[in-house]
């Protein structure tokens, strides 16, 4: 059990230090990056915000309940804001994007791997880090932070609505709130996280689709492993993170 997770952690050192390495190096194809920025990034955009502003509004409407009831309505802006900016807009952008970009990472090169296509670029002598792998972790790295930023703008927003309309707060005192509570440091901690996030989902992936069986069940099976892992982690990074960028 334990070496079985000392190799995988193997892999996942492999796949991450191996692509690195192809992008600090320029070796990686640059010509597939704007494919991989749409596809695995910009495309996600609609279903994030989406549901990052339906959590902004439920984290209001719970808190301005509270606030009401204890008098300190002048609050619930900072408190939507600063929730917004550390944990729910990174990790549930993460966990978003898990489902939507990491399953599709993990079903395009599994799906390679058990079509013989990866041995395929191998015999033609190129590299698989730089043509399928750094691409694709570079794209998210660059998309996932906006991404993040997006949401946590969108939540906030969310968070206004519901306020006005639940509690009556005013908008101005909702905005007075967040420029009140509301730190630098709240936004960049949230942003480190989405970096952290994003190269998780593509590691995880890639590993997961690496690893999968060379029968009709090894895409389900790499899809399954990558979204079930990849949010483990991230739940477990969150934490850490939290406490790392947070509490002191």
């Amino acid at each position: 059990m334990i070496g079985n997770w000392v190799s995988y952690f193997g892999w996942l050192g492999v796949v991450f230090f191996n692509s690195l390495y192809s992008i600090l190096r320029f070796r990686m194809y640059f010509e597939n990056l704007p494919y991989y920025i749409i596809h695995l990034g910009y495309n996600s955009i609609f279903i994030v915000v989406l549901t990052i502003t339906f959590t902004g509004m439920v984290i209001s409407l719970e808190l301005s309940k509270e606030a009401v009831r204890f008098g300190v309505a002048d609050m619930v802006g900072g408190g939507v804001a600063i929730a917004m900016a550390r944990e729910f807009g990174p990790m549930l952008t993460a966990i978003v994007l898990v489902g939507r970009s990491g399953s599709s990472i993990a079903a395009e090169i599994s799906t390679m791997k058990i079509t013989d296509q990866i041995d395929a670029l191998r015999s033609m002598g190129i590299n698989v880090y730089d043509y399928l792998i750094s691409p694709r972790l570079l794209s998210m790295i660059i998309t996932q932070p906006v991404i993040t930023i997006f949401s946590v703008i969108s939540g906030t927003f969310g968070g206004a609505v519901m306020a006005n309309i639940y509690a009556n707060i005013s908008y101005t005192t909702y905005s007075n709130s967040i420029q009140r509570f509301l730190e630098t440091g709240d936004v960049i901690g949230g942003v480190i996280k989405s970096v952290v996030f994003a190269v998780v989902i593509v590691v995880v992936s890639v590993v997961e689709a690496f690893n999968c069986p060379r029968n009709s069940a090894g895409v389900g099976i790499a899809v399954t492993n990558a979204v079930m892992k990849s949010i483990i982690f991230i739940f477990i990074l969150n934490f850490i993170l939290s406490y790392l960028l947070f509490a002191h």
